[in-house]
This record gives structure tokens, sequence and C-alpha cells, in this order.
């Protein structure tokens, strides 16, 4: 029994390392476009779906988009792990319901992106980059009945989100998931720097996405919503808004970083 167990921890250790690591990939994508367009390199504001275009497109495409799959999909599982066993420690309070529940949406969201790489292997129509945009998918949330405070709604939980990322790196929470024993002192600095960044970085664009959607929703007006590439070209387009961008963009190399730092480092034991 001992061994199946040490089994079991060992087959979960690696799905949620892969997990992190192809998230990993997807922000630093983003991060580092997102960079470029703000210092003048070329480069653009893009999402998530955009990203994994990206690598539709480069050498070995269709491998790397198999690997992604199987990372997002792996991402899904741990997200499904850790709401089901509470591998946080959130507790059966209401709090503790709430971020479970998270854990689950979370692991939705990616399991949607894992699709996206499938639909890109098979050439579903999604090739080009033109497949559903944040807009249309608030339409057709709006249309359902009560759709319109549901969108409202969602754009609330981003704001939450949001926020909660900043309060995470400013408290340095996630400092009591790391094996910070296997860290030497210049990893751990390196580690901290990007992950205090990125998360911050990361709540500004969850927050902004948040609020688009609540004035869609406030204005009945679809058009209104914004994914994670208007939340940065909204950024863009504010004084000084290449230093904004370019400040929030290399934020998302560090939450980039941050995944990696946790696909090495975190403990992913379901104790």
């Amino acid at each position: 029994m001992k061994h199946a167990n040490a089994t079991i921890e060992h087959a979960v250790a690696v799905i949620a390392r892969c997990g992190y690591a192809a998230k990993g990939i997807v922000y630093l994508i983003i991060g580092v476009l997102a960079s470029m367009a703000a210092f003048g390199l070329g480069g653009k504001n893009i999402g998530t779906k955009e990203a994994i275009t990206q690598i539709a497109g480069q050498p070995f495409g269709s491998t790397m988009l198999g690997l992604m799959a199987f990372g997002l999909f792996a991402y899904t599982l741990w997200r499904v792990i850790q709401a089901f066993f509470d591998t946080e420690d959130a507790g059966s309070g209401f709090k503790g319901i709430a971020t479970r529940l998270g854990f689950v949406i979370s692991g939705v969201i990616y399991a949607g992106l894992g699709v996206y790489c499938i639909d890109l292997l098979l050439n579903v129509g999604a090739s080009s980059g033109d497949g559903e945009s944040t807009q249309d998918r608030t339409a057709r949330l709006m249309s359902n009945p009560g759709g319109i405070y549901l969108v409202f709604a969602v754009g609330v939980i981003f704001i939450g989100v949001g926020i909660r990322q900043i309060v995470r790196a400013v408290k340095r929470s996630y400092l009591k998931n790391w094996h910070m024993i296997d860290m030497n002192q210049t990893q751990r600095k390196l580690a901290e720097g990007a992950t205090r960044w990125g998360l911050s970085a990361r709540g500004v664009v969850f927050m902004i996405i948040g609020g688009f959607l609540c004035i869609a929703a406030w204005q009945t007006d679809p058009s209104e919503a914004q994914g994670l590439g208007g939340a940065l070209n909204t950024l863009a387009r504010q004084p000084f808004g290449p230093w904004l961008l370019g400040i929030v963009a290399l934020g998302l190399v560090g939450y980039g970083i941050y995944c990696f730092v946790n696909a090495r480092f975190r403990d992913v034991s379901t104790d």
C-alpha cells in the first residue's frame, strides 16, 4: 500500500510540474511579445490563445503543440486535485470553498486552452488565430436568461482574483508552497523578485479585464469586454503607455518565471 501511495504521489508531482511548465511557457510568450511591442521592437499584445497560435507557427510546431496540450491538461488535472484534496488547506468554510471552486474554474479555463491546442493540431478552423473572441463569448453569455448579471459577476471575480494576486505579492504568501531548502540564496532572490513583480502585473491585468466585463454588463454592450490582449492594449493607450505596458509586460515574463519556479520547487504533495 505504501508503494502504491508513493507511486500515486510521484504521478501527481509529474502532472503538476508539467502543468506549471506549460502555463509558464504561455505567459512567457505573452510577456516577451508585449515587451517587444512596448520597446518598439516589433511584437504585439496578445492573449493566451494567440500565444499558443505563435507556438503552432514555429519549427516542430505540431510536436510542441502536442506537448503543450499534454501540459495544459495536466495543469487542469492538478487544479482538480488541489480542489478535491484541499492541498492548500483552504478548509470547508466559505472562503475555503471559494478558493477550491477557483481552482476548478482555473482548471476549466486551461482545459479550454488544451482543447485549442488539439484544434490547431487537427486544423479545425482555429489555425489562423481567428477563434471566438472575448466579445463573442460575452455576447453569447449575455444572450442567455440572467446572462448580463453573470457577466457582471465574472467581472467582479476577475477583479477579486487580481486583488488577491497583488496581496499575495505583498504578503509573500507563495513562500509557504516552495521547498526553500532546495534553493540557494541566489535562486531565492531571483525567484522572489520575478514572483512579486509577476503576481502584481497579472493582478493589474486581471483587474482591467474584470473592469471591462463589468462595464460590458452595465452598458449591455459585449463589445466593451476585453481579454488579456485587450487589457494590454488599454495600458498602451494611456499616458506614458509604453512605460506602463513595458512594466506590466516584463511582469508577465516574471509570472512565467514564477510558473517555472513552481514546476521545479513547489510542494505538490496531496497531504
